[in-house]
């Protein structure tokens, strides 16, 4: 059955009016099937989910049909134990409780009220008032490596990795701690921010920039942070590819 232009158009009308839309089930629409997709055009062997929270990207990315090995780190002590529980039965599944960066040692984690904005750097004023849930409401002494320092434990010869970042601020650092690492990296997975959510926070271009300088080319972006007051666009995440494919 062959459906008109203006049909279509009737349907969308009624479906916004009830705050609904439709959209195609197209990995350009869903950020969740274009993950699932660069897993499977790039022969990823190992995920690296570097600030995995509870584990969410690991478990959607298990429900889009990727079987290879994943390794996700969480500092934050209550996050943490919601990952090692998502992650106990499954085999191919690690869990550590490390934040990764350009050094190591011990630092204090500032942990949000949401959980998910917890992050090592201080938070803005813009980032609090935009989402008052995220606010700082204790703070943690942690282990800091690099991802350098656990490539052999890791990171197998001829792997070819995916690493996601959601680090809150943090992602230069953990690219400086990671340079042994990348040139097996096939996709990189971040957020990026379009204003000063955390204080020395690098913004949307210059981590486009790093990572041009590593071999890499912005694929798309999609919202992950907007202000709900104002709908201005704070935050998004970045799919980077090699520039070679």
């Amino acid at each position: 059955m062959t459906i008109t232009r203006a049909a279509k158009s009737a349907v969308h009308r009624g479906l916004r009016r009830a705050g609904w839309d439709l959209v195609r089930h197209d990995p350009a629409n869903f950020p969740e099937l274009a993950r699932a997709e660069l897993l499977r055009a790039h022969g990823i062997d190992l995920v690296v989910d570097v600030g995995a929270n509870s584990g969410v990207l690991a478990a959607g990315l298990r429900s889009q049909g990727y079987s290879g090995r994943i390794v996700s780190f969480e500092p934050s002590s209550a996050a943490f134990a919601e990952l090692a529980a998502a992650s106990v039965a499954d085999p191919e599944w690690t869990a550590r409780r490390l934040a990764l960066g350009a050094t190591a040692g011990e630092v204090t984690l500032n942990v949000a009220g949401n959980s998910s904005s917890s992050s090592l750097l201080p938070m803005t004023s813009l980032h609090v008032e935009s989402a008052p849930e995220s606010a700082y409401v204790a703070t943690e002494t942690v282990e800091l490596a690099t991802l350098d320092s656990l490539r052999e434990e890791l990171v197998r010869p001829g792997d070819r990795v995916y690493l996601k970042l959601d680090v809150q601020g943090f992602e230069l650092e953990v690219i400086k701690g990671a340079a042994d690492v990348l040139p097996q990296v096939q996709v990189v997975d971040t957020e990026l921010s379009l204003v000063p959510l955390y204080e020395g926070a690098p913004r949307l271009q210059e981590v486009v920039d790093v990572l041009a300088g590593h071999g890499f080319v912005l694929r798309s972006l999609s919202p992950v942070f907007v202000d709900p007051e104002t709908g201005r666009l704070l935050q998004v995440d970045g799919l980077f590819t090699r520039a070679d494919r």
